[in-house]
């Protein structure tokens, strides 16, 4: 469901919850349940590591309710989180993002081996080759004899391609 289907609105989500920007941690204004007034929301979905409120029986994303309690409006598509700490819902870490924008913020995946994405050893010609994914199409960048060459064409590449939503 999307948020603004479930008709929460600023003025409830300032009632029920403070926002600090700096520290990106909600605290509730109300006790709820076991939750006490000025307790800190610490609830996390589990398998995501994303932050977790609830709010008059609806769960929300606490990055989108950040977005949403320093803005006034819902984000139009998805929230990235710049250090791609899911938990860190500091106002200043967030942007509003495409999926696809969204996607390049990524970490290194598990089976790299040179410690910079899209930076792999060729065995066949014993040199680094670069490349990068834009659209789901790959595109190559060379091969190069020094790994610093290698990461310096993924480095222009991320610059030309993704703008400020390269990787970290």
């Amino acid at each position: 469901m999307r948020d603004f289907e479930t008709g929460l609105t600023l003025e409830r989500l300032k009632e029920r919850l403070h926002y600090d920007p700096d520290t990106g941690l909600f605290t509730r204004k109300q006790s709820v349940g076991a939750s006490k007034a000025g307790s800190v929301v610490t609830y996390t979905f589990p398998g995501c590591g994303y932050i977790g409120i609830r709010i008059d029986g609806f769960l929300y994303y606490g990055h989108r309710l950040a977005w949403f309690y320093m803005t006034g409006r819902w984000p139009e598509g998805e929230i990235d989180h710049k250090d791609r700490v899911r938990p860190n819902n500091a106002f200043s870490n967030l942007r509003e993002a495409t999926p696809q924008q969204n996607r390049q913020n990524h970490g290194l995946q598990r089976n790299n081996t040179s410690g910079v994405s899209g930076v792999t050893w060729c065995k066949r010609t014993k040199k680094w080759q670069a490349s990068i994914v834009l659209k789901r199409k790959p595109i190559f960048l060379g091969r190069h004899p020094y790994l610093s060459d290698a990461v310096a064409a993924r480095r222009a590449a991320e610059h030309q391609y993704f703008g400020e939503y390269r990787p970290c």
